[in-house]
């Protein structure tokens, strides 16, 4: 993927995805064509921040999987093997979870395809159809992508605990009921 796409993606979590489930909006976003996405929430090895980064995920066997697309290189991945911990804000609620790079081949194979898969349009942007991809060269064009697994330990911190943003849309929800009963009245 060229350095423009890279710079686009980023952007857009940045200034769309990312807010949208910090507002507790995510499951409106998640289908088959743009992809089924979750954030994780790690901390900046150098900086000590919280850092938010949108990835596309794939469930199974009670874990969540998720690849770097830009390899070992990816300032999220590497903040999250720093401290093999990290919060993942997913559609459905938030967990707190331990992080550790899958090597298994077999795994590899089967959890990447749906992964990408699992990635919508955004799938293809590897430069193949992950449907109908056949094993070999799966494995052969993500080589450099890591793979990792996330253990669920714990629960996260979500849109609607503490420090989330959901108050925003409820808040302008009831302003704007007001407004309406307000002007219904009149």
């Amino acid at each position: 993927m060229s350095d423009l796409m890279r710079k686009l993606f980023w952007i857009f979590n940045k200034l769309f995805m990312v807010p949208i489930f910090r507002l507790g909006l995510g499951p409106f976003v998640g289908n088959s064509i743009s992809g089924y996405i979750m954030v994780l929430k790690t901390v900046g090895r150098k900086t000590g921040k919280i850092r938010y980064t949108p990835v596309n995920f794939a469930i199974q066997n009670g874990n969540i999987f998720c690849i770097s697309g830009w390899g070992t290189y990816s300032d999220w991945y590497r903040n999250m093997m720093d401290t093999k911990r990290v919060e993942v804000i997913m559609p459905g609620g938030s967990i707190y979870g331990k992080v550790e790079d899958v090597a298994d081949l077999k795994e590899r194979r089967v959890i990447l395809r749906k992964i990408l898969q699992n990635a919508g349009f955004a799938g293809f942007f590897e430069g193949f159809n992950p449907y109908t991809v056949n094993d070999e060269q799966l494995a052969l064009k993500t080589t450099n992508m890591p793979l990792v697994q996330i253990h669920p330990v714990g629960i996260g911190s979500g849109a609607f605990d503490p420090g989330g943003l959901s108050y925003v849309w409820t808040l302008l929800s009831i302003l704007l009921l007001v407004l309406i009963i307000v002007i219904i009245r009149r």
